[in-house]
């Protein structure tokens, strides 16, 4: 078996910092989407009633985390204006 890796070393000067910015946001959202559904598949799957209190804290965290990001991503204008509509589901949930 033949394993090859490939190494690949970025210049400062071929990726700006509005970019590393624009890459770290999407990591971080994407990671917290994933959080978001472990929370709620936890949460559906308990039925001692001191992990349910557990997994609302979670997912009530991981959603205080996600607008975060979403205002973040809105300052440096990332994503679409209707995204961020105030009416969202997210800030129903926060709210």
């Amino acid at each position: 078996m033949k394993i090859c890796f490939r190494q690949t070393t970025y210049n400062a000067s071929e990726i700006s910092e509005k970019e590393l910015q624009r890459n770290s946001i999407l990591a971080d959202l994407e990671k917290t989407r994933r959080a978001l559904e472990d929370a709620y598949t936890g949460f559906d799957s308990v039925t001692d009633p001191d992990l349910i209190d557990c997994y609302i804290y979670e997912v009530n965290s991981v959603l205080k985390r996600y607008k975060f990001l979403l205002e973040q991503a809105a300052k440096i204008n990332l994503l679409p204006e209707e995204e961020l509509h105030p009416e969202s589901p997210v800030n129903a949930l926060i709210g």
